[in-house]
């Protein structure tokens, strides 16, 4: 796997894991296990998620940057990181906070990111 297509791949794992560290616990009163769980508890739920966010972000970074020969600069990294971000937070959210809705004026931010993409890529 070349080192652009593997660092895409090691963001959009890590990026589901972040997801579900910083919202998932949102969920947690909803299920039998977590409805007497403690702010301090969901903290450390969400730290040991967060982890293996690290384990996929630190790796997609140094693989894609490209003073150690990936493909991308330091901002090109950050942009492709905050879209894939975005977009696994929307499938996420979708799925799992069905009364969360995707309106027009987040169609419209995302165009933008899309068009941040494209001059952030821009030789």
């Amino acid at each position: 796997m070349n080192k652009m297509l593997l660092t895409i791949v090691l963001l959009i794992i890590s990026n589901i894991f972040m997801t579900f560290a910083w919202y998932g616990h949102l969920k947690f009163k909803q299920m039998e296990w977590g409805h007497n769980l403690g702010l301090i508890a969901v903290i450390f739920i969400s730290w040991g998620i967060a982890f293996f966010e690290y384990c996929f972000q630190v790796p997609a970074n140094r693989i894609g940057f490209k003073d150690d020969g990936g493909p991308f600069n330091l901002w090109q990294l950050k942009v492709l990181q905050e879209v894939i971000t975005l977009t696994v937070f929307t499938i996420f959210t979708i799925i799992f906070f069905k009364e969360e809705s995707f309106r027009m004026n987040h169609l419209i931010g995302f165009i933008f990111l899309i068009l941040a993409v494209y001059f952030i890529f821009k030789k």
